[in-house]
């Protein structure tokens, strides 16, 4: 009776495997939604703990693509059930990886760095050791989307230290794509294009059996960087290509973030009207997904346009809804960014005591942000500027560190020393 019980148990999960595999190949060939019921019913019908752990990454994941980001986090706190069910460090440790995904996506970056420090301290086998490049890339998104320069570039750096030592190039790809966005915040332009242009020759290179998905993200941050470079036609067909792919594939996060690009693009050409109506469609779609962070980018920009039509009081509108939303994400870098346009404003209306007000809020930004150079006391993220880092990562001008030697670091005295990469 226990053998019959066993190979019905087994013919049971092997049937559970063929469907989740015909679930892949449908989502593989643009069948989504046939996809998602495929995975559904294996869940609704399968009690083996690993294959139900096993579809719900599937689920995941498909629903991370999707930009639904709420549906990605119900999938993922029943996945930590599974995990924590079957006592496992390996699945708990990739449950938490994805539980701190769906917050990073969400834009509650506590949360995914609470989840990371979870993942980092488990002590799980070789696969979970596997997975510490990947947590380290999400930690590193994290602090990024709360400002926090000198722990996000920690956590990049540590990041493609794992891709370099398992030679993942699929996780060093995008750990560069993260360090263009890094560098564009923070201006470095040579920087900000040198590393999605690395991704792309990844791509290149390796990413023949790749997803397309990872030429779109290559791509976009191209875009970006060569935008910042005033070099704006390379910058529309970079983003053309990026945003072909996202139809193609129903990826609506990479839309919304090619959206804003191109409006971005219109409103350094100074054509309002074009950029206007690509914010409202970008706007749409990352309410829809939930990404506040986006949100509060095209409410700043849109801010700037309004101050180009010198309708200021929609200007300072947009730039309140902004500040408010960053305040709700932890994010000081967007509330420094409106705090010197309402600077640009009221200086253009002589409104002495608000100028004066928005100047102590920028400096009092600077300040809490570490947004200067410690060895020559300018400030950083102002202009395009050439930047390096040190072993503590710490940030300086490339101009300060080759004239200061081997002093080392004026913030904590370590080593100048620095192994590669950034």
């Amino acid at each position: 009776m226990h053998a019959l019980l066993r190979q019905l148990l087994d013919m049971g999960q092997e049937q559970a495997k063929q469907q989740i595999e015909r679930g892949l190949k449908l989502y593989q060939s643009n069948q989504r939604e046939k996809a998602l019921q495929v995975w559904t019913k294996v869940l609704e019908k399968n009690t083996d703990p690993g294959g139900k752990f096993r579809v719900l990454g599937c689920l995941i994941t498909a629903h991370s693509e999707m930009g639904k980001y709420k549906e990605m986090l119900k999938y993922a706190l029943a996945q930590i059930d599974t995990a924590r069910d079957m006592e496992d460090p390996d699945y708990l440790t990739e449950g938490y990886l994805n539980l701190a995904r769906s917050n990073e996506k969400l834009c509650e970056f506590q949360n995914t760095i609470s989840y990371c420090k979870t993942c980092l301290n488990m002590q799980g086998t070789t696969v979970s050791l596997q997975l510490n490049g990947q947590v380290c890339l999400s930690m590193g998104n994290a602090y990024l989307g709360l400002s926090v320069f000198q722990k996000s570039l920690e956590s990049y750096e540590k990041a493609l230290r794992y891709a370099h030592n398992n030679d993942d190039k699929m996780l060093e790809c995008r750990v560069c794509c993260s360090l263009g966005s890094f560098y564009v915040v923070l201006k470095d332009y040579e920087k900000a294009l040198f590393f999605p242009c690395k991704a792309a020759e990844l791509v290149n290179d390796y990413g023949k059996g790749w997803s397309l998905k990872y030429r779109a993200m290559s791509q976009y941050h191209m875009s970006v960087a060569y935008r910042k470079l005033d070099r704006l036609p390379d910058a529309m067909e970079c983003c053309e290509e990026s945003m072909k792919i996202a139809l193609q594939h129903g990826d609506r996060p990479l839309q919304a973030l090619c959206l804003l690009n191109f409006a971005d693009i219109h409103r350094c050409r100074k054509d309002v009207d074009r950029a206007l109506p690509r914010y409202e469609s970008s706007m749409c779609i990352m309410i829809e997904i939930g990404n506040r962070l986006g949100q509060a980018s095209i409410y700043l920009n849109v801010a700037k346009c309004w101050e180009m039509q010198k309708e200021l009081d929609k200007a300072l509108d947009s730039l309140q809804r902004a500040e408010e939303l960053s305040e709700t994400m932890g994010n000081k870098l967007i509330a420094l960014k409106t705090h010197s346009v309402r600077e640009g404003i009221f200086r253009s209306q002589e409104k002495q005591t608000e100028l004066r007000e928005q100047v102590v809020k920028f400096l009092q930004c600077v300040e809490e942000l570490e947004l200067y150079c410690g060895m020559c006391g300018e400030s950083i993220g102002e202009k395009n500027q050439q930047l390096q880092s040190l072993p503590c990562s710490h940030i300086y001008h490339l101009r300060c560190i080759e004239s200061n030697g081997t002093k080392g670091c004026p913030r904590c005295r370590s080593s100048s020393m620095k192994p590669g990469f950034v």
